[in-house]
């Protein structure tokens, strides 16, 4: 088994605002997908993130640290949140990617996690 970071990529401006029938069933959805990895023993770690405005992006550039607000990513999508998942390989990992509903309206990068 190897540890597998899974980074959930979506508009973070395209989420059903919460208390909807909508959030509701994106959250059940997230729940159900959790059961299904603690169930499996797989689920090591995870949580949503804060958006994109609690962020800040930290360089050291020639011994100089610069620090500014907000990601670094200039794409459409920015990362939500993250899972950590036990997976034999990565054949599985790409399956248990697929079952994340951030898949269905952004993208799950998937990365073995390297171990020292």
């Amino acid at each position: 088994m190897s540890k597998y970071l899974f980074l959930l990529w979506q508009d973070e401006n395209n989420h059903p605002a919460p208390g909807t029938p909508e959030a509701d069933k994106e959250f059940a959805a997230y729940g159900a997908m959790f059961e299904q990895a603690s169930g499996a023993g797989i689920f090591q770690g995870g949580d949503p993130l804060q958006p994109t405005a609690a962020t800040q992006t930290v360089r050291v550039r020639n011994g100089s640290t610069e620090s500014t607000k907000g990601g670094f990513s200039s794409s459409t999508e920015q990362p939500i949140g993250y899972y950590v998942l036990d997976c034999k390989d990565d054949a599985e990992a790409a399956t248990w990617a697929a079952k994340i509903p951030a898949a269905a309206k952004g993208a799950i990068e998937v990365r073995p996690i390297l171990v020292m």
